[in-house]
């Protein structure tokens, strides 16, 4: 997220936590997103740098974030939780931030760098120019998420819930899912674990 007032979302179970089972999609996460001050549909592209987490679960299951656009619900994506850096953060403070805030998980292990990309969409009036790091992430939390701790108001319009997939049904997936290659790129990662230096994905521009 970027600097934006953000206020609190999502409904839970009265404990708190959002339960999110292997083919269950729950209410409020996020991630494309500028302060309010900076957003204005229709002026020039949106330059950043991001940080994106690929959190495994203790079944290897991966979870992403379920997109669309704001003014257009059937236009809708699955993509890992991340977002752009804030100041002068690290990267690494930048996606454990990003994780907290779009799904309120904390209690992860950062590991790797697994892959780079640079991306380049349209997105709520806008064109979004970015440069994405993916860091690998386990956590100990299986099946539940607690849920957002604070979206801006983009994000409230724009993303309807969060699933854990296994690497199965990303494979079998007709929907839409970012980065295109994630099916193959975690059957890698879990037939061969974290590579060496981080792979440099080919540029998606959409």
């Amino acid at each position: 997220m970027e600097a934006e007032t953000r206020t609190r979302t999502g409904t839970g179970t009265g404990t708190g936590e959002f339960v999110v089972g292997a083919g269950e999609a729950v209410p409020g996460a996020g991630e494309p997103v500028v302060g309010a001050e900076e957003f204005v549909p229709g002026a020039g592209p949106v330059v950043r740098k991001v940080a994106r987490v690929v959190l495994l679960d203790p079944e290897d299951r991966v979870l992403l974030l379920h997109g669309h656009e704001p003014e257009d619900p059937g236009l809708s994506w699955w993509f890992t939780p991340g977002g752009g850096l804030e100041g002068d953060e690290t990267r690494e403070a930048a996606a454990l931030r990003e994780l907290a805030e779009e799904t309120g998980i904390t209690d992860v292990d950062l590991g790797p760098v697994l892959w780079t990309r640079h991306c380049s969409f349209p997105f709520a009036g806008r064109r979004w120019d970015q440069d994405e790091w993916y860091y690998l992430a386990r956590t100990r939390r299986a099946g539940a998420a607690p849920g957002p701790r604070a979206l801006t108001e983009l994000e409230t319009r724009s993303l309807s819930g969060l699933r854990w997939w296994t690497s199965a049904e990303l494979s079998a997936a007709r929907e839409t899912v970012y980065p295109t290659r994630l099916a193959e790129l975690l059957r890698t990662l879990l037939d061969e674990g974290p590579p060496r230096a981080p792979v440099v994905l080919a540029p998606e521009i959409v």
